[in-house]
């Protein structure tokens, strides 16, 4: 079966960096437009950037732009996310998220995607 298991969450202090990544198995990862999306305490999961198939088209909600990177290595079916400049708004637990088969475009809507890792929690201390 699908599965995605997120790693590299954890405390970072304001302004600090972190990078976590999504290992996907149970799936040929090239076809699958990837994404990422966090939910804090309280509040409906967001999007908050997201990878077309192979790479090439990267989309980031308003509030990471120019902070975090998304990235892709279908030779090892992995999902990076590369989070710079954080700040305690950025506290969350993230998760990875891969569209169904064959859907290779990014969409920003939770309900767009098929397959879910169990999160990782991201607290980021002022």
């Amino acid at each position: 079966q699908v599965q995605l298991v997120e790693s590299g969450g954890g405390l970072v202090q304001a302004g600090g960096s972190l990078r976590p990544s999504c290992a996907a198995s149970g799936l040929t990862f090239s076809s699958y437009a990837m994404g990422w999306f966090r939910q804090a305490p309280g509040k409906e999961r967001k999007f908050v950037a997201g990878i077309n198939w192979s790479g090439g088209q990267v989309y980031y909600a308003d509030s990471v732009k120019g902070r975090f990177a998304i990235s892709r290595d279908n030779a090892k079916n992995t999902v990076y996310r590369q989070m710079n400049s954080l700040k305690p708004e950025d506290t969350a637990v993230y998760h990875c998220a891969a569209r169904g088969a064959f859907e290779v475009v990014v969409v920003p809507d939770a309900e767009g995607y098929a397959y879910w890792g169990q999160g990782t929690q991201v607290t980021v201390s002022s």
